[in-house]
């Protein structure tokens, strides 16, 4: 479903004084935390996107851009595993404090950027989300499906776990696991879509199939094309009622090429052209309330420019996501208006 001319000049006016009415001003929270998984130095990836120019790309934008800073996280000195799982209570306190900081900038009215960080953050920043926006709706870029539980996890590693947390049809399938009990399930299967699967666990295929949960792998994209891909999304999402969006953004989406310095790269990515236009194309539904993007590890770079290579990468679908194009100026309503009605007397 693609949206454009009218129709998006319509959805647009019927956001009004609605939560999904954003884009008015940018928050932008760092979360320096990297216990979700055990490789080190992905505590580093918000001071690494911001030194390559975050604030300062998004600031040319047609918004102000509010800079919080990084959210202090507390390490637990002991924090004995639950079954396989290391860390729970220091993720679940994590997650607890994360959620109360998007759920407070959602509310006060910001789009909010989240820079992680390692995936196990989404739980805290989807659940924020979802307090202020109840009825939102999902996307999921990212290489890996994240849809494991402590009971089919090869790692244990929650920042393969983070969607399980959240969905309603795998609450019985979930141990209640030490630092959670503050959150509940909050999302149904049919408000997720998963975008660029190419390294998915024998478990978590069960589970997509079983759940009927949409979902793009790299065969998909190659075979129907990214925007046959945007317009199943939208439609899949969307078209039952317009509701805001989460994007949660893992950097080892893209092709290891573009994003060198992340924990789990796998090779058959994104391009550079695939990741923006799924960025501009959530852009340009006026709809994205929320975008996580997480995984950046500059100590895993094999060189200086392997890590602003991939930081570069982050501000780049940043950017694109919150309006810049790559003509290389910010969209505003009436430019895209006069676009689009210049691209109807076309056809």
């Amino acid at each position: 479903m693609a949206l454009r001319g009218p129709l998006r000049r319509l959805l647009r006016t019927q956001l009004n004084n609605t939560c999904q009415s954003r884009a008015h001003s940018v928050a932008v929270l760092g979360a320096p935390f990297s216990k979700g998984q055990k490789r080190r130095g992905v505590e580093h990836g918000p001071k690494a996107i911001r030194d390559a120019g975050l604030i300062e790309r998004l600031s040319n934008l047609d918004y102000p851009v509010h800079d919080f800073g990084d959210l202090s996280f507390q390490y637990l000195e002991k924090d004995e595993p639950y079954m396989h799982v290391p860390f729970p209570r220091t993720v679940g306190r994590a997650n607890k404090l994360l959620s109360g900081a998007v759920s407070n900038a959602v509310g006060a009215g910001h789009t909010t950027v989240m820079l992680g960080g390692d995936h196990s953050l989404a739980i805290g920043s989807v659940e924020g989300h979802a307090r202020q926006c109840p009825d939102l709706c999902l996307i999921w870029v990212d290489a890996h499906a994240d849809i494991n539980t402590p009971l089919t996890s090869p790692s244990g590693n929650l920042h393969g776990q983070s969607v399980a947390f959240m969905l309603k049809e795998l609450q019985n399938k979930m141990p209640e696991l030490p630092g959670f009990s503050w959150m509940k399930p909050f999302l149904s299967a049919k408000d997720l879509v998963y975008i660029g699967l190419r390294d998915v666990d024998p478990g978590e295929y069960d589970t997509l199939k079983d759940l009927g949960v949409q979902y793009f792998t790299m065969r998909d994209i190659d075979r129907l094309g990214i925007q046959r891909v945007m317009e199943v999304t939208f439609h899949h999402l969307l078209s039952r009622k317009q509701r805001p969006i989460h994007l949660s953004f893992d950097i080892d989406a893209m092709d290891p090429s573009l994003a060198p310095a992340t924990g789990t790269p796998v090779n058959g990515g994104l391009t550079y052209r695939e990741g923006i236009w799924i960025t501009e194309e959530i852009h340009n539904t006026g709809l994205l309330s929320v975008m996580d993007l997480v995984e950046v590890n500059p100590d895993l770079g094999a060189s200086r420019e392997a890590v602003e290579s991939t930081a570069s990468m982050a501000v780049d679908v940043i950017a694109s996501a919150l309006g810049q194009t790559r003509e290389g100026g910010p969209i505003t309503q009436e430019s895209q208006t006069l676009k689009e009605d210049t691209e109807q007397l076309r056809l």
